[in-house]
């Protein structure tokens, strides 16, 4: 691809259409919400995509500063992209899970356990230093930060919404097709769990410095959600709230 501006290229961009697909997403959430007497797995799931878009935002606004050569990347938007697709970018959309799939009871404690890991990680990413020498004005990355265990705790995190997230679409799509015979449902949710699984893909090459690979993911994972959120909740008979869990931002 031809760069735009500098080091920009049109993948650069995305994260802008991805942060819209994101508010919109929240919103439709929401709107399920409030006519299901707020679900805390709904609500999960609303903050879920929240962050998702929060991150896709900072990857948005740091294009669009070094495009209008407003300065582009600094160390507190990096810390802002990390902490909201890092450590956020999958943990409440597998909570939501927890809560739909699990008793209520044992989601506290899963819950009650996993947040003070969540809490910990928060702390660290906001009181490491960050390496300015290693900040890219076009685009974030996580080597800038110096506390490198700090980066450590985000496999567990991923991995616990992994579990809940990914595996609870795959699930339910197997079950759908094999024991609920429902093939539009079976389908809804396969999209669902290859859309959250494209983030996490594209979350490890950005580890790797291919950070656009991030910005590519995020966009056709959030697509293919949406399209089977949708697929599923046009089914003949009632789409079970189970379809949504596969909302992905594992990065």
């Amino acid at each position: 691809m031809q760069p735009v501006h500098g080091s920009l290229a049109p993948v650069h961009f995305l994260p802008i259409l991805t942060t819209l697909l994101s508010a919109g997403f929240v919103a439709a959430l929401l709107a399920r919400a409030s006519g299901r007497r707020w679900p805390p797995h709904l609500l999960w799931w609303a903050v879920g995509v929240f962050f998702y878009g929060f991150g896709t935002a900072i990857e948005a606004t740091i294009t669009l500063r070094y495009a209008l050569d407003w300065g582009g990347n600094t160390p507190t938007l990096t810390r802002l992209w990390y902490w909201a697709g890092a450590i956020l970018g999958g943990y409440p959309l597998a909570t939501g899970s927890v809560y739909l799939l699990l008793p209520r009871r044992t989601a506290h404690l899963l819950t009650s356990v996993s947040l003070l890991v969540v809490a910990a990680a928060t702390v660290a990413v906001f009181l490491t230093p960050i390496d300015a020498s290693l900040l890219e004005p076009h685009r974030p990355s996580g080597k800038v930060i110096v506390w490198t265990w700090v980066r450590l705790m985000t496999p567990a995190i991923n991995l616990y919404a992994a579990v809940f997230l990914i595996g609870g679409a795959v699930w339910s799509s197997v079950g759908f097709m094999v024991w609920r015979y429902s093939p539009r449902r079976a389908v809804g949710t396969a999209l669902i769990a290859i859309g959250a699984m494209l983030p996490g893909i594209g979350g490890a090459m950005a580890k790797m410095d291919i950070v656009e690979a991030l910005y590519f993911g995020e966009f056709v994972g959030l697509v293919l959600i949406i399209i089977g959120y949708v697929v599923c909740l046009r089914a003949p008979a009632p789409c079970t709230e189970g379809t949504v869990a596969a909302v992905a931002g594992a990065r």
